[in-house]
């Protein structure tokens, strides 16, 4: 009996709760969860910045679903006012408190065949993070991998030219943490200050 009641908090043990946020710029309303302390929106941005912005193959049907892609230097004033860019440190602390990045990412994908092209490794999307593939824009202006990879800017550099991302393949169950030139287009993860 007690190891019932253990697993079953291990499998609940993500404290969410649902809700929604209306950002007051374009009246756009997104789904939002709250991980333990963490309350993240449960979309990618689709706040149409200045420069530096594009929807996936200059296509705006592309925004409703995915978001847009976003430089690094746009990504790190993209979010509305009381919410931030997501940081290395808020992915490294949801990532291992889902088990490390060997596993995480069947945890925050969408579930189904809907927008991941198969195979879709596992994914449970437990948290309701619902995280999509919306692909990204290299810097000669070339889209690439819509529906087969999430790529998401943190808010760290690692230098001058180089900032942190999230990368999460259709085809695993993992997450990683990386860097690469800040000119890429990715998406955007808005977390609640």
């Amino acid at each position: 009996m007690l190891t019932i009641a253990i697993l079953v908090i291990a499998i609940n043990g993500f404290a969410q709760t649902k809700s929604s946020f209306t950002d007051p710029r374009n009246g756009k309303v997104y789904k939002t969860v709250t991980i333990g302390t963490q309350t993240w929106m449960a979309e990618n941005l689709a706040y149409k910045a200045g420069g530096g912005c594009w929807a996936y193959n200059n296509d705006k049907e592309n925004v409703k679903t995915y978001g847009y892609l976003y430089t690094w230097d746009t990504a790190k004033k993209a979010c509305p006012a009381g919410w931030h860019l997501s940081s290395k440190d808020e992915w490294a602390a949801l990532v291992t408190s889902l088990g490390g990045e060997s596993v995480a990412g069947e945890k925050i994908k969408e579930t189904g065949t809907d927008h991941w092209l198969k195979p879709v490794s596992g994914a449970s999307d437990e948290t309701g993070l619902s995280v999509l593939p919306g692909g990204f824009r290299n810097e000669e202006g070339v889209f690439y991998d819509l529906g087969y990879m999430f790529f998401g800017w943190c808010s760290s550099e690692e230098d001058a030219e180089k900032a942190d991302h999230i990368l999460i393949y259709s085809h695993t169950k993992s997450v990683t943490i990386s860097y690469i030139k800040k000119i890429y287009g990715f998406s955007v993860r808005c977390v609640k200050d």
